[in-house]
């Protein structure tokens, strides 16, 4: 997975994510929503993990975490091959990828202003290549 394809990043040096913790532990962040979005672009586990580059067990042990944080399923699966089987978000699964985008964008729209040029105005510049011993 591309570092630029995770989280919603404002133009310039700074980039914000929103993740949301279940025990200390991720329940919800930019990559789980991507494997989510893939689920529902592709219809398969598999496929939604080749799409996004991850081997099959990676997105699997991702699905299965996203299923055991929440109340309800996100993740429903069918066994078989083929047309037989396959995956797709469930109800609960759409609405909970829908408002994780919208806090997402909430968040971003909040950031942008006088408040995140003092924040790029304050960072150090990088040295150059050339001058670092």
């Amino acid at each position: 997975m591309l570092a630029e394809e995770v989280g919603v990043a404002i133009a310039g040096p700074l980039k914000l994510n929103v993740q949301i913790t279940r025990d200390g532990q991720p329940a919800i962040g930019p990559g789980k929503a991507l494997v989510m979005e893939a689920v529902a672009r592709t219809g398969s586990i598999s496929a939604a993990g080749r799409d996004l580059g991850m081997s099959y067990r990676r997105i699997w042990l991702l699905v299965d975490d996203l299923n055991g944080s929440w109340a309800e399923r996100v993740v429903e699966t069918r066994a078989g091959g083929g047309t037989a089987g396959g995956a797709k978000l469930t109800a609960f699964g759409e609405q909970l990828l829908a408002v994780y985008r919208e806090v997402e964008a909430s968040m971003v729209a909040a950031a942008q202003g006088e408040r995140l040029d003092w924040l790029v105005a304050a960072l150090r510049d990088m040295p150059d290549a050339e001058g670092v011993d």
